[in-house]
């Protein structure tokens, strides 16, 4: 009697650089063939390859190299976000895509939380005064009682609402439909009439996907509708905010300032008015990258890619209409 052996799946990986590999792959050295590509090399590595693994989490190069794939089953990629990596062709195909659902869930919302204390507490204006060497007196404000809206009620944005809430903040929620009895939210609007549910909200915090509908979705009119005192933070995805409106809601004096994560182009370029914007405070795409945070992303993968060659359900599964994970019960 003649065994037949089964060929272990092949994986491509996806880096920035050859050189620059993710951690712990060796721990499914005996089950996957890996093969390291650059973004150049991956129109030749894709034949062949069962799975495809985006630690080049920004590429976009699969696009362009879409045609190359001829057994493609499985992609993930090391993001929460998939908006640079959804296009057409993958949307309709049958290639499953998972993500880094839950990775960055904490580190955001602390993130967060810091940018609510360092506005209420003046700590940026103080930080300038110190190095005016001028001493002035101020009060500042109490973050207990203060109101907050999350747009965007995934992973999150409900960790952002725990965190927010343990310190007094009242959280409410704006998602794709409206509902109440939210556990993390109480009430959630929804995100397509967000004008008509921010004039009493202290701290507007967009944490949404970016997808057709939440495209340029904090415009002129929801910022108009926002208190004078308000204060934007966005964690969410650059282009979901119309750069050009915030810039004019701030100069107008209609916005208490900004604390800005993400942009449309990234990195923001030396030209953008932002980084002159009265009140607004920039980093540079880094809420959610905490010491250990290409380990945690690794790790994730190849919790994953164990359940993959075993046959067992993947985590964090896509919806690739949505744009997003998607769970029952209002998770988004």
């Amino acid at each position: 009697m003649t065994l037949v052996t089964q060929p272990r799946p092949v994986v491509a990986v996806l880096c920035a650089q050859t050189d620059d590999a993710p951690p712990f792959l060796d721990e499914l050295a005996d089950r996957i063939d890996f093969r390291l590509t650059d973004a150049a090399g991956l129109a030749q590595a894709l034949p062949g390859a069962d799975g495809l693994f985006l630690w080049d989490f920004f590429s976009t190069a699969l696009r362009d190299a879409w045609g190359a794939r001829d057994r493609l089953r499985w992609i993930h990629v090391a993001a929460a976000g998939v908006d640079t990596l959804l296009f057409d062709d993958l949307r309709t195909s049958d290639v499953m895509v998972t993500n880094a659902h839950g990775t960055f869930d904490r580190p955001i919302a602390e993130y967060v939380l810091g940018a609510v204390l360092a506005h209420a507490k003046l700590v940026h204006e103080s930080h300038d005064l110190q190095r005016e060497r001028t001493w002035k007196h101020r009060e500042t404000r109490s973050v207990q009682g203060s109101r907050a809206l999350v747009v965007g009620t995934g992973g999150i944005g409900r960790e952002i609402a725990r965190l927010l809430t343990a310190v007094g903040v009242r959280v409410g929620g704006a998602g794709s439909r409206a509902r109440d009895g939210d556990p993390d939210f109480g009430a959630v609007v929804d995100s397509a009439e967000l004008a008509a549910h921010v004039g009493g909200v202290d701290y507007l915090i967009n944490a949404a996907p970016l997808t057709p509908a939440t495209a340029g979705l904090i415009d002129a009119a929801v910022l108009a509708a926002l208190p004078a005192h308000a204060h934007l933070v966005n964690i969410g995805r650059g282009p979901t905010v119309v750069e050009d409106d915030l810039v004019a809601a701030l100069r107008a004096g209609e916005l208490d300032g900004a604390t800005l994560d993400v942009f449309t182009t990234e990195p923001l370029p030396p030209e953008s008015p932002l980084w002159d914007a009265p009140g607004v405070v920039v980093t540079a795409h880094m809420s959610g990258d905490v010491l250990g945070w290409r380990d945690t992303l690794a790790r994730q993968f190849v919790d994953n890619a164990r359940r993959w060659v075993d046959g067992a359900p993947l985590a964090n599964v896509v919806d690739k209409e949505r744009g997003y994970v998607h769970k029952e019960g209002g998770v988004r």
